[in-house]
């Protein structure tokens, strides 16, 4: 470990190479928490399922090269194809427990996941899959540094996607009955809402924008069916960071967190990777609980 770090002291670029690796990762991490954040704060259910749409979405991507279709084609297939399953099981499962106990939903979203992953591997087996995008590469401070292209697609797809995501919100009606629907849903469908819908289309975004994820994931690094946890976990580590409906602190958190796990790859190794990402959990949500209990002191 000391000897990683005293690779930064004698190569400064390669501090500047695993600090844009991390942050152009963690722009992915964003979009998966962005529907996360919706479906928590309007349904009040903590979606375990999170990765796995990530992965569904980075093989429907895979699967079109497969017939010759450019990748980045896979961005808005994926959205769309995951769009139309979030709707499908809302109806079939997640309706069932919205208005139930939040473990149940914690229950039924699990058993979705193991459902999706043994699907993924039997349609697409268990090795490991990537997309070629077909971008290139920039190398920066006399080639010291690299940069993939698909990474940059991805930062800003994270961006325009929270920008859409927010004036969504903001303008259109079903945002705004989204809106409604998160602050009190007894009221709005006392004002005319159908809150049924609401949850229909809510889950159904937070699928699409998983499913914009995944596709990325392919191209920029790979997808398998059973690393989707990993993101479930991420997801929710951003969420708690940033606060519910707070869309500008999901970017800052997931950028943030993707630099952290880069340098704790890079210092710790790449196979401590996943269990740092695990143990950041627990200090977050010891920290958050720490923070609750003095708050509910003070206001006492």
């Amino acid at each position: 470990m000391l000897d990683n770090l005293q690779l930064f002291v004698d190569a400064p670029f390669l501090l500047i190479q695993v600090l844009l690796d991390g942050i152009l990762f963690g722009a992915i991490f964003a979009i998966a928490a962005y529907g996360m954040a919706l479906v928590w704060g309007v349904m009040n259910v903590i979606n375990i399922v999170q990765g796995e749409f990530v992965m569904l979405g980075g093989f429907i991507t895979f699967q079109l090269t497969l017939w010759g279709i450019h990748p980045l084609f896979g961005i808005p297939v994926a959205a769309a194809v995951l769009f139309v399953i979030g709707i499908g099981l809302y109806y079939g499962v997640i309706r069932r427990v919205v208005d139930k106990d939040m473990f149940i939903s914690l229950l039924a979203t699990f058993g979705l996941s193991i459902l999706l992953q043994q699907l993924m591997n039997q349609i697409w087996g268990g090795d490991v899959r990537t997309a070629q995008s077909g971008l290139g590469t920039w190398f920066l401070f006399d080639y010291t540094v690299t940069i993939g292209q698909i990474k940059v697609v991805a930062c800003a797809g994270a961006l325009i996607l929270g920008l859409i995501l927010i004036l969504f919100l903001k303008k259109s009606r079903l945002g705004q009955a989204i809106r409604a629907t998160a602050q009190n849903p007894r009221a709005a469908r006392v004002l005319g809402i159908n809150t049924d819908k609401v949850f229909a289309a809510t889950y159904g975004i937070n699928a699409a924008l998983c499913g914009a994820a995944g596709a990325l994931v392919v191209m920029a690094y790979s997808v398998h069916p059973y690393i989707g946890l990993p993101y479930t976990v991420r997801s929710f580590m951003i969420v708690i960071v940033a606060g519910l409906g707070n869309l500008p602190g999901v970017i800052l958190a997931g950028l943030g967190l993707g630099a952290a796990e880069n340098f704790a790859a890079f210092i710790l190794g790449a196979q401590f990777q996943v269990a740092f990402v695990f143990c950041l959990l627990v200090v977050i949500l010891v920290v958050r609980n720490t923070l609750l209990r003095h708050k509910r002191k003070y206001l006492k």
